[in-house]
């Protein structure tokens, strides 16, 4: 009997299952939207929604629990519980949505692209590694210093 088992094992032991889950709330949360295999979003997302619920709740405990679910990253803490937790004031629950894009080439799996209702087109992308831009301002400071 599986009473009470929820959620996939997706073939991962938990320590790697847990922060994979870590990493991808903290991309959702980040840009806003994110294109996964769909077993996973689908599991994101009952995690995602918590988050943002706590963001709405606001209070020094419930940063307290985002930050430990999100491995204390301030920024992604600060956006979720400003900016998004005002984004959705008014709505009761449903704060993701999961849109099924098609086959991965190389292994056919299943993908899906999960995204924040109501997104910020202009947070995806954003801040998602180093650019030509940021090598420049970087060598920059570095010759000042």
């Amino acid at each position: 009997m599986r009473h009470g088992l929820n959620g996939r094992k997706l073939n991962r032991p938990s320590g790697h299952r847990k922060a994979l889950f870590m990493n991808l709330e903290l991309a959702l949360l980040k840009h806003e939207q994110i294109r996964t295999t769909l077993p996973k979003a689908k599991d994101l997302r009952p995690q995602v929604e918590r988050l943002i619920t706590l963001g709405k709740r606001g209070g020094q405990h419930a940063r307290r629990q985002a930050l430990a679910a999100l491995a204390n990253d301030e920024a992604i803490v600060d956006k979720l519980f400003t900016t998004l937790a005002d984004r959705y004031k008014n709505r009761k629950g449903g704060y993701t949505r999961v849109l099924k894009a098609g086959f991965r080439y190389g292994d056919a799996a299943p993908m899906a692209v999960i995204e924040l209702v109501d997104r910020d087109p202009d947070a995806k992308g954003k801040d998602s590694g180093p650019t030509a831009e940021k090598a420049t301002e970087e060598e920059a400071e570095q010759a000042q210093a």
